[in-house]
């Protein structure tokens, strides 16, 4: 659900919503409550595609609105499960996380390898999930900051609203910046 287009009653009805609530244990706007968090790290883990991070945008939505208090106290992360499994003729496999990542790998590797894409986190088996994305010890993840409150308001707003031309406008304007899974 996109908080940033809904009512606060339609909010509070969606079930995905109501059990991020009450696992978080806080409460949300006037009854919030960080003493009341049941965890130290809230990780948001998704698959490393679009979608993936359209997900993920939802939720952090989601928090910046109506739960600000746990980015700020440093309570949210972003896992960072890889984009690729490489694994070479000779030498040891590699993940890699992101396209850049590859094009680096390739750059520096002359030997024969074979490439996977994971498209999705349930593509990978029990193993593979512990190592890349759940185990502490070899994890990647990004603790959510935010830098400039006010800009990051708008930005929520313009992106997550319902106004569609400040939205092309703001894409239009930035589209150089973006990385883009394609």
């Amino acid at each position: 659900l996109n908080v940033e287009k809904s009512r606060l009653d339609k909010i509070l009805v969606n079930n995905e919503i109501r059990a991020m609530i009450t696992a978080f244990g806080t409460g949300i706007h006037e009854d919030f409550d960080i003493e009341k968090l049941r965890y130290h790290k809230i990780i948001i883990m998704t698959d490393a595609d679009v979608d993936g991070a359209h997900i993920a945008t939802l939720l952090l939505t989601f928090i910046y609105r109506f739960m600000p208090e746990l980015i700020q106290n440093g309570h949210v992360y972003i896992a960072m499960p890889p984009l690729f499994k490489v694994i070479p003729k000779k030498g040891k496999e590699e993940y890699l996380y992101d396209e850049k990542a590859l094009e680096r790998y390739r750059r520096t590797h002359t030997g024969e390898f074979t490439l996977q894409r994971y498209k999705g986190l349930g593509e990978m088996d029990a193993e593979q999930l512990w190592e890349t994305t759940l185990n502490p010890e070899t994890r990647m993840m990004k603790r959510v900051e935010i830098e400039d409150a006010r800009l990051a308001s708008s930005v929520t707003e313009i992106l997550m609203g319902s106004d569609v031309p400040p939205r092309k406008k703001f894409i239009y304007e930035h589209a150089q910046d973006a990385e883009l899974d394609i």
